[in-house]
């Protein structure tokens, strides 16, 4: 059975020695993650571990880097030439920066800027939590059963063919997600 899921949560990177390098609230009371489980939305071992657990409920798990974002890979760490950041200056192309980058199909992603050169600038493409341990801390806002309505609206979401909540916007002209989601509303 798909579960409709309202979860919020914090999500800490671990070093080896259990240490925390990095850390943000993923989703917040106010603005929630909003899933139906079993369609592939959120980390699996992420929902395993917070399908059965009821509205109200808190959780504090750990997942191992194969369960999470996966193992580091250095294959991932590639040089693009320095003629396709054109429009951005010294302060943002720079070691250290976080550039948003979009590939040929679309996807959205985040390259690491690791070194910039006169010909070429060095990325890293991995996650930054690839390779590493991760801890969510969170609460359980909303569990029960899903809706056909947001059942479609999911794969509507994973298909980018809408906002996600089962309305008949798509996802750029979606107020639902404001607070409120659609089976509120008479759309």
């Amino acid at each position: 059975m798909n579960k409709f899921i309202i979860v919020s949560y914090t999500l800490e990177g671990l070093n080896d020695d259990g240490t925390v390098f990095h850390r943000e609230t993923e989703a917040t009371v106010e603005a929630p993650m909003k899933f139906v489980s079993g369609m592939g939305y959120a980390l699996d071992a992420f929902e395993e571990r917070i399908v059965e657990l009821n509205e109200g409920d808190t959780f504090d798990f750990t997942l191992e880097p194969e369960e999470a974002y996966g193992p580091y890979d250095e294959n991932h760490v590639v040089n693009i030439p320095r003629e396709h950041f054109t429009g951005l200056d010294a302060t943002q192309l720079r070691p250290g920066a976080n550039i948003p980058l979009v590939n040929e199909d679309g996807m959205q992603f985040v390259g690491h800027v690791l070194e910039v050169g006169d010909e070429s600038v060095r990325l890293d493409l991995n996650d930054i939590l690839a390779g590493k341990r991760v801890r969510f801390t969170g609460q359980i806002i909303v569990s029960r059963p899903a809706t056909n309505k947001e059942i479609e609206g999911m794969a509507n979401l994973l298909a980018h063919e809408g906002c996600g909540c089962g309305c008949e916007h798509d996802h750029k002209d979606c107020h639902c997600h404001d607070g409120n989601c659609c089976h509120h509303h008479d759309h």
